[in-house]
């Protein structure tokens, strides 16, 4: 099938800019790089986690440069983002995520679960639990997780969580009611915003799994993009694949300033 024309026309092999990335290719920061090193320290530890931020900061970048940094032999990592599910739906969607045959009752969901902790274990394989959203998850479920992750009287840490979502999780964490998951969770981790240079290479990177040069935007193109999207990923994204589209429309081989600003009206018009 023929490139689209904007393609060719900046002389890329595939849309820069769209969310089919493989593993290999991820981009980090240096600040989100300390991230993984402490989340997978914290796992081969057998440690809980949480992780925060606000949205498009990278938090699904992150668990998957955690993905790929866990060896496969040794970790089994189950990954469910479906958070506003009640506890025996919750359960079940973990059970199915692991392949385990999906049980009638509550009781009998939680026992084929921890059973299966259990004979990973014996395997010498650490399961770790990886729920996205978790700012979404219903109070009794929150509440119940410690109870998953208790065996043989709490000495046994045969379980990691990485519970993953806005900054709000980490407030309802805090609160009373939670204090028993809370108190069992050594890894504690806030993303903060991206930095001007982080955008800078950020879109340099992407331009460059393409084939591209990193030249197609202007340096003060770059500092706009910044300001207006505050570094979050899916807004860079976006805006830069509109821009692009828009300069080979106008003949133009460079994304300047003044171009970039046409786009980050008609897109705010949208809004």
């Amino acid at each position: 099938m023929r490139k689209p024309a904007w393609l060719r026309h900046f002389g890329l092999k595939h849309t820069p800019f769209s969310k089919d990335l493989a593993d290999d290719d991820l981009w980090l920061p240096s600040s989100r790089k300390q991230v993984v090193d402490d989340l997978v320290e914290a796992l081969h530890e057998h440690n809980h986690a949480v992780v925060v931020g606000e949205p498009g900061v990278g938090k699904t970048c992150t668990l998957r440069a955690l993905r790929k940094r866990l060896p496969e032999a040794n970790f089994q990592l189950t990954y469910c983002h479906n958070a506003t599910l009640g506890r025996r739906d919750f359960y079940r969607q973990l059970s199915l995520a692991m392949g385990l045959p999906a049980k009638a009752t509550a009781a009998g969901v939680f026992w084929a679960l921890t059973n299966q902790i259990e004979e990973l274990s014996r395997s010498k394989v650490h399961p770790v639990f990886l729920l996205d959203e978790a700012q979404l998850m219903r109070d009794d479920v929150l509440q119940h997780l410690h109870i998953l992750s208790n065996y043989q009287w709490d000495q046994r840490p045969l379980l990691s969580i990485v519970l993953v979502g806005l900054p709000d999780l980490w407030r309802r964490l805090s609160l009373g009611v939670h204090r028993s998951l809370w108190s069992r969770i050594h890894c504690r981790m806030s993303l903060e915003q991206a930095q001007p240079e982080d955008t800078t290479e950020y879109i340099h990177h992407r331009l460059s799994l393409a084939s591209g040069k990193p030249t197609l935007f202007a340096s003060d193109a770059l500092t706009l993009i910044h300001e207006v999207t505050t570094g979050q990923l899916r807004d860079i994204d976006r805006i830069a694949t509109n821009a692009l589209r828009t300069a080979s429309r106008r003949k133009l081989k460079l994304v300047d300033r003044e171009l970039l600003q046409d786009i980050i009206d008609a897109d705010t018009l949208l809004d």
